[in-house]
């Protein structure tokens, strides 16, 4: 599959064992279609086989979109003070968690990091593996 830059692009993670993608789809017939996959408490789709990823990967290309595998989280991650407001970058991460006083977050995409960023959030620069 070659990427086509009028074609929108949605990052798929591996965390852990799920492949993890969070994205708003304007067309109701395509959530539709997604929607066995949504988990409807952390807002994002997901799946836990390779077999069902592809599946998806081939449904998004069909219908406009570009997929990214991402297996090396580093620069997705972002972390800010858990006493500071968060909620619009909560809105843009696909999973987070708590280490001592710092809300830690993995974002969907760059631009998502770099809104972050301007929010407050810095780059989360310590071992990743572990977090999700």
């Amino acid at each position: 599959m070659e990427f086509d830059i009028t074609r929108k692009k949605i990052n798929i993670f591996k965390i852990g064992k799920l492949y993890c993608f969070k994205h708003y789809f304007n067309d109701r017939e395509v959530f539709e279609e997604l929607s066995k996959y949504y988990n409807e408490k952390k807002y994002r789709f997901e799946c836990s086989t390779a077999s069902e990823r592809n599946k998806i990967i081939k449904y998004l290309w069909k219908v406009g979109f570009d997929t990214n595998l991402i297996e090396d989280l580093s620069e997705y991650i972002v972390k800010i003070d858990r006493f500071k407001k968060y909620a619009t970058i909560l809105k843009s991460s696909i999973e987070q968690t708590e280490i001592g006083s710092d809300r830690i977050f993995l974002m969907k995409d760059k631009l998502s990091v770099e809104q972050a960023i301007e929010q407050g959030a810095e780059r989360y620069t310590h071992e990743t593996q572990v977090l999700f």
